[in-house]
């Protein structure tokens, strides 16, 4: 990746180089722009690790979402009907989806949150360090100790979600329940002011990808496979991933 971004760096340094109008706008010129003004602050070594943490964050939780959102959709064949049935509705098929579909597509929307509350990206966030002493609920954390907020059982737990461990899109329509941090019994990008920064990235590329997915094609199993008997085994890191990947085969659409 490093060495990608040394040949990214070095075409667009060249570039302004030969004209020092030429902007491209993006996130890389404003690097190099603080590399330019500041140079004792940033550096070709500090700049490529920021890009990389950036293509990590950005790409593989918003992919590994969507993989999971699928797998559920084959999983419960009622509930692809439904968000098929949807885009159709909303979009047709003459067009591919766009962002300001979005907010005109609620069941689109209740199944991604559906599935980031059952598989969450990132299911113990990211560690948090105690800058003090403080007690919460009668326990003591030390100043300087590591705490990992465990959202996997918080989504799973009956005392907030009723048939907890049932993928059902529908507890979310008409629901005021949203992860921007607000409700503190569903935080997949965690709350405050600690809260992901790439959420709207996140959201907008999930939801982009799966009713891109859904209105293109149709989707099937490999032979064989059915879907009660599909593996949704999880694989636990800093992201969850499947255990086992989805194998799905798209046919293609046609229409009159």
């Amino acid at each position: 990746m490093h060495q990608i971004f040394d040949d990214m760096i070095d075409k667009r340094m060249k570039a302004r180089a030969l004209d020092s109008t030429t902007r491209n706008g993006d996130f890389l010129d404003v690097l190099l722009d603080q590399w330019e003004e500041n140079r004792s602050i940033l550096n070709r070594e500090a700049i490529k690790p920021l890009i990389q943490n950036l293509f990590i964050a950005g790409s593989e939780t918003s992919a590994t979402t969507t993989e999971w959102a699928m797998a559920e959709l084959l999983r419960n064949p009622q509930v692809m009907q439904k968000a098929k049935k949807e885009l159709l509705e909303v979009i047709g098929s003459e067009r591919t989806v766009k962002e300001t579909d979005i907010d005109e597509l609620p069941y689109l929307q209740a199944v991604v949150k559906e599935t980031l509350r059952l598989h969450p990206a990132a299911p113990l966030l990211l560690p948090y360090k105690a800058r003090n002493d403080v007690e919460i609920c009668g326990y003591t954390i030390p100043k300087g100790a590591h705490a990992l907020v465990n959202i996997w059982a918080m989504n799973r737990d009956p005392k907030y979600w009723n048939q907890p461990l049932t993928y059902s899109p529908e507890r979310f329509i008409g629901s005021k329940i949203d992860y921007k941090g607000g409700s503190l019994e569903f935080i997949p990008f965690g709350a405050g002011r600690r809260l992901c920064l790439g959420l709207p990235l996140a959201t907008r590329m999930v939801h982009l990808m799966l009713a891109s997915m859904i209105l293109s094609f149709d989707w099937k199993l490999p032979q064989g496979t059915n879907p009660e008997d599909m593996d949704m085994q999880e694989h636990f890191g800093m992201t969850l991933k499947k255990a086992v990947p989805l194998y799905a085969i798209p046919v293609m659409k046609t229409f009159d």
